[in-house]
């Protein structure tokens, strides 16, 4: 009776667990993220400064005011004169050397993410690495091109394999087409699996009878 007892005890911890660490870490990230913004805000002069004309705070202004000048500038940049901006801001910073290796990772990485089909993710593999007999989750990013094509007499796939649980680092490499299985789930999926360690697994409702590759 006292093992039953222990045993439900554990099972109602966990699952008190997996219900409060999301929750608490969403809370989280969301005050620091607020916190930020907030902090930013503040350095804009005081006659700008919401708290300059009300009787009191404004918490998370700061983020609301960070999204309109992320939405703003978006849409500036979109039309000729903001390209050219946008052009002659990046050749002066391409003249920087840590500041260029440290913006261009970080673009290519949000390119990746939350570009277009041009420049993002294809789809998700499973690939053996770092060995034959151990699979990673990798994403395709393309046809290999050039001399590395030239160089091989199969098609090459570049497949980067994200680092968990933080997967804005990896690794690119480069893998014949045919050692590759497609996976069925989408992109987004895939990040949930690797940021959690591999503790969210998306159901597997997407089977079909698709195997091997599919379309680069």
């Amino acid at each position: 009776m006292f093992k039953n007892i222990k045993k439900h005890i554990k099972t109602y911890f966990l699952t008190g667990l997996l219900v409060v660490v999301p929750i608490g870490m969403t809370i989280y990230l969301l005050k620091f993220v607020i916190g930020l913004a907030d902090s930013l805000f503040a350095l804009f002069p005081g006659k700008f400064h919401p708290n300059h004309y009300l009787p009191f705070s404004v918490p998370g202004f700061g983020l609301v005011i960070t999204i309109i000048v992320i939405f703003t500038v978006g849409l500036i940049t979109t039309n000729f004169v903001g390209k050219k901006l946008v052009s002659i801001g990046e050749s002066i910073v391409d003249k920087i050397p840590l500041v260029r290796g440290i913006y261009v990772a970080i673009k290519q990485m949000m390119v990746a993410l939350l570009g277009d089909e041009k420049g993002s993710f294809k789809r998700v593999v499973m690939v053996e690495y770092p060995r034959k007999g151990l699979y990673s989750i990798g994403f395709v990013t393309g046809l290999a091109r050039g001399e590395i094509q030239e160089k091989t007499q199969k098609t090459v796939l570049n497949v980067f394999v994200p680092t968990s649980p933080n997967p804005t680092s990896g690794y690119l490499i480069m893998v014949p087409e045919e050692e590759t299985t497609t996976l069925h789930m989408d992109v987004e999926e895939a990040f949930k699996m690797v940021i959690s360690g591999g503790m969210v697994t998306p159901d597997d409702h997407r089977q079909s009878n698709v195997q091997g590759g599919g379309p680069v």
